[in-house]
């Protein structure tokens, strides 16, 4: 994650100007009726005939084609919505393997000084290196598509608490010595907090069935 102002960055070929160009160039009604039809559309299709090779392939996406496509159609979804979890699972998975040490720093820092269930819920192999981190995004991702939806919610979210954690950790460490670091590092923080709690609602959101 080398976007200093951003913890889940876009692919060099999507620029913050584009993700700028999604806002307001198309009807809000229009899109967002996209958005929510695409979705689900896709989610009922693959859930209901899970082919392994299908699958895979919608995990992997975004590794050949970049996030373009996926942003251009969920990007502006809210939170509270399918596409809105959606987009905010592939970006996780994104910014993971775009920087998967910093990403497994993080998250086994925070491991390490968390009392809480959450390391068990998001469920990474451990210790928690940069291969079993991404091991664990593929895993999430691929729980959205074969397993119950809310669950792989719930393991994203606990993987950003967790994160949180870790993050808030090493910028306490850093503020002394490296105070730009430590600032990263906070909004990172903030922002891996915000997605936590953005997707816990979804997740509760669905298994009411009120997950639009």
């Amino acid at each position: 994650m080398t976007d200093e102002s951003r913890p889940f960055h876009k692919p060099t070929k999507f620029s913050g100007g584009k993700f700028e160009s999604f806002h307001g160039a198309d009807d809000p009604a229009e899109v967002s009726r996209v958005a929510h039809e695409t979705a689900a559309a896709l989610l009922e299709r693959v859930r209901r005939h899970p082919d392994p090779e299908v699958v895979s392939r919608l995990v992997s996406y975004t590794d050949e084609n970049g996030i373009d496509a996926i942003a251009e159609l969920w990007s502006h979804a809210g939170p509270h919505s399918l596409p809105g979890a959606l987009w905010r699972i592939y970006l996780l998975r994104l910014a993971i393997r775009e920087d998967p040490h910093a990403a497994s720093l993080q998250y086994q820092r925070g491991v390490d000084i968390m009392q809480s269930i959450d390391p068990v819920v998001a469920g990474a192999e451990a210790p928690t290196g940069p291969t079993e981190i991404i091991e664990l995004a593929d895993r999430i991702l691929r729980g959205v598509f074969e397993g119950d939806f809310s669950v792989a919610l719930d393991r994203a979210a606990a993987f950003c608490r967790v994160s949180a954690a870790g993050c808030t950790n090493l910028a306490d460490d850093a503020e002394a010595t490296e105070p730009e670091r430590a600032t990263v590092l906070t909004r990172r923080a903030l922002r891996f907090s915000q997605f936590a709690g953005e997707l816990a609602s979804a997740a509760s959101l669905w298994r009411g069935d009120s997950l639009d």
